[in-house]
């Protein structure tokens, strides 16, 4: 930082530079304004607490004078009895806020900060700080926060392409392992340890340049092991799990005909497909139409892996409600799991999908929760 000599307070280049910046001809700026710009500044610079507190502090005294510049002149005990900050932390703050082109200060002849009124008593000019950069830069703020969110979104997409990958590796070594159990799978296991200890944790803004094509280059040569291990998919053993008498019918891997409804279990008009379509736009990725309470019960059973939710967790769940309202279960926590990750930014408040559909089927079981209920009023968010 080059600085420059006034005689007093060391003249700064970011001051001069906050100085050129004015509002538009005859603007007028109310605090409620000012607040807006001032946040929008602190979340853009990403200012420390401390900083954003003696900014808002500088923003609150702003008395909505009719002025070209907008000024403020809050002594430093003023600020360090709203702050609860040392006077030194104040007026490092100070100097920082102007560094970052967000005040300008108005230095009086004997250094202090106060108020000039004319004879009639009322304030015609202030010394002290000049707060119209804040508004002035509104929008460098807005470009620069929806940049940031730009961002954001890119690393999204990288770290759940990472998680794609990660996961991928992992069903493909665990395949190996089951199929072709003398392959080496030593060295893969390795790269996959060593790409896992680099790999950040999403809280993490930044993710390495190269890890994703780590990551999408160990996914691609342990898919290969598993493709040349089965001679480009000939090889691959075939596990017969058919005990029945050969002259049934083989219709067992048809996931509708999975389990059959029972006349016992037909629901009433308020767990309809058609509420349950409108509600849980989630039957999409079932990749089946939908029109009964059979394809209802197939699409929930099928969609039972994506909770991560056990086989044991399926078969208490039909015990204890029945097949139609299990399957229902398993598409209302899939929904409301898809719902909360979109609202929160890729993540979800519900950690284990899978023990949250357990719980939920023992609540319905003890007459905690009506599915009809929660369904209408999903499906009624929904269209609001």
């Amino acid at each position: 930082m080059q600085l420059a000599s006034s005689g007093g307070r060391r003249l700064r280049h970011a001051a001069l530079a906050a100085r050129k910046l004015a509002l538009e001809a005859e603007r007028t700026v109310t605090r409620k304004e000012l607040s807006a710009a001032a946040r929008d500044a602190g979340k853009a610079l990403d200012l420390r607490p401390a900083q954003r507190a003696v900014l808002s502090e500088l923003v609150a005294c702003w008395g909505e004078q009719e002025w070209e510049r907008l000024l403020v002149w809050p002594s430093n005990d003023y600020l360090m009895s709203r702050t609860g900050l040392t006077e030194r932390a104040i007026r490092r703050i100070l100097r920082q806020l102007v560094d970052l082109q967000l005040l300008a200060p108005k230095d009086s002849p004997n250094g202090k900060r106060y108020a000039v009124k004319d004879l009639a008593g009322q304030v015609v000019d202030a010394f002290g700080f000049d707060l119209t950069p804040i508004y002035a830069r509104r929008g460098d703020w807005a470009a620069m926060l929806i940049e940031q969110k730009q961002l954001r979104e890119v690393q999204k997409r990288a770290f759940d392409e990472v998680t794609i990958c990660r996961r991928a590796t992992e069903e493909a070594l665990s395949a190996l392992a089951e199929h072709f159990p003398d392959v080496d799978r030593s060295e893969i296991e390795t790269r996959l340890k060593a790409l896992q200890a680099r790999t950040p944790t999403r809280s993490r803004v930044t993710l390495p340049a190269d890890l994703l094509d780590a990551w999408q280059l160990l996914r691609t040569d342990v898919e290969e092991v598993f493709y040349e291990a089965g001679k480009a998919g000939l090889g691959v053993r075939h596990t017969n799990n058919n005990n029945g008498s050969p002259s049934e019918p083989c219709n067992k891997g048809f996931p509708k005909k999975a389990e059959a409804v029972r006349s016992t279990e037909q629901t009433s008009e308020q767990l309809s497909p058609e509420l349950i379509l409108e509600a849980c736009p989630t039957l999409s990725d079932y990749g089946q139409p939908v029109r009964d309470l059979a394809d209802i019960v197939s699409a929930g059973r099928y969609l039972r892996a994506a909770l991560g939710a056990h086989e044991s967790a399926w078969a208490e769940a039909v015990e204890d409600i029945g097949t139609v309202r299990a399957a229902i279960a398993v598409i209302y926590v899939l929904q409301l799991y898809e719902d909360d990750v979109a609202k929160n930014g890729g993540e979800s408040r519900i950690k284990n999908p899978g023990g949250y559909f357990r719980a939920l089927t023992r609540m319905v079981k003890a007459g905690k929760i009506d599915l009809a209920v929660e369904l209408l009023a999903m499906r009624r968010r929904r269209m609001s």
